[in-house]
């Protein structure tokens, strides 16, 4: 258990208008932060006042992006109770992204025990207003000054905390996707299965070329065969097709999502088949498509929850899935997860933990 030293800011900031708060915009007034040094391991857990970092302009995670993050939610229920949603299993994905990247290991119950502690002195930042939550971003990155390319000898551990509006402000509308053929986002023994900048960062042009064509995401096909789906975006994708729920394994290229297993988990308690073993080809969403058996088409991920997807884009042929709207195996997990991480709906899966 980690011994946390809280120093409280003496100059609150003020909060912001619930109505207007956007994505990562504004940032509470407190942070989590722990270090590590080689021969001493994690140490100086610590709460303090939000602060710009200071870093040596060798620091290593600045040339060789040794670091990793996570991104999860607190939420504020009717009652007035703050809640987190299965942190457990960003801890545990940590630190598959901690062993992949040589970054030492940080337990997962001080994992669990670090976000709930800064959640505790900013729970008056957990917004109330509808759809709103208080998105968190623990993160390490590896300090040491060393130009030499091996691994750092210490780390930072932080976790920042930002009020965020609701992702859908003007209802839950389906977006359009572009797969994409050009770029690859992952390979196989590569790093596509954990949590670090460089994904993101490599990701960056397909997703521009995506927004000039008119489209909201990418669709990202294998980086071998360029011809099965893998992820959209920041999200995992699951694909309804003559019934059967489909989305890509998670074998080293695909994230393992929280909210993609809780779906998984959820559509399996009511009755429906999940194939997420078997790799799925694009010529066979765009067939299924065509022939009327692509029933509905939607993205998974802690920012969003569920998105749907209305149309797909490959290689000049543009579909629609189903009739264009939301599917009703799409509508039923969105107010089911968003029922249940804000406390609408009983929490019968254990999944809650409470703040």
């Amino acid at each position: 258990m980690l011994d946390i030293k809280v120093t409280k800011t003496t100059a609150p900031k003020p909060k912001p208008d619930q109505d207007h708060l956007g994505f990562g915009s504004f940032y509470t007034d407190h942070m989590f932060l722990m270090d590590y040094d080689e021969g001493q391991g994690w140490h100086s857990a610590r709460i303090e006042p939000y602060h710009p970092l200071q870093l040596d302009p060798a620091a290593m995670v600045l040339h060789y992006a040794q670091e990793s993050f996570e991104g999860m939610k607190a939420y504020r229920t009717a009652e007035g109770q703050v809640q987190l949603f299965r942190p457990e299993k960003n801890g545990e994905r940590l630190q598959s992204t901690h062993q992949r990247l040589c970054i030492p290991a940080i337990p997962v119950e001080d994992f669990v025990q670090a976000v709930k502690a800064l959640v505790d002195v900013d729970r008056d930042w957990v917004p109330s207003a509808p759809g709103t939550s208080l998105y968190l971003r623990p993160f390490t990155i590896a300090t040491e000054a060393q130009l030499g390319v091996k691994v750092s000898s210490s780390y930072q551990f932080l976790v920042i905390a930002s009020p965020s509006g609701a992702y859908y402000a003007e209802g839950l509308d389906p977006v359009k996707i572009y797969v994409e053929d050009e770029y690859v986002r992952a390979a196989p023994g590569g790093t596509g299965a954990i949590k670090c900048g460089g994904n993101y960062a490599a990701s960056l042009a397909g997703q521009q070329k995506a927004h000039q064509m008119g489209y909201s995401q990418v669709l990202w096909l294998d980086g071998i065969h360029r011809k099965y789906v893998e992820e959209v975006g920041s999200m995992n994708c699951f694909f309804k097709i003559d019934g059967v729920v489909r989305t890509a394994p998670c074998a080293g290229t695909v994230l393992p999502g929280i909210t993609r297993m809780s779906c998984i988990e959820l559509l399996r308690d009511w009755g429906y088949t999940v194939d997420c073993d078997t790799r799925l080809s694009i010529q066979e969403v765009m067939e299924a498509a065509h022939s009327g058996k692509l029933e509905e088409v939607f993205g998974t991920g802690t920012a969003a929850v569920v998105s749907p997807v209305g149309k797909l884009y490959y290689e000049g042929d543009e579909v629609t899935v189903g009739d264009g709207g939301i599917g009703p195996v799409t509508q039923r997990l969105y107010d089911t997860l968003t029922g249940i991480q804000w406390g609408a709906l009983p929490d019968e899966k254990g999944w809650i933990v409470p703040v």
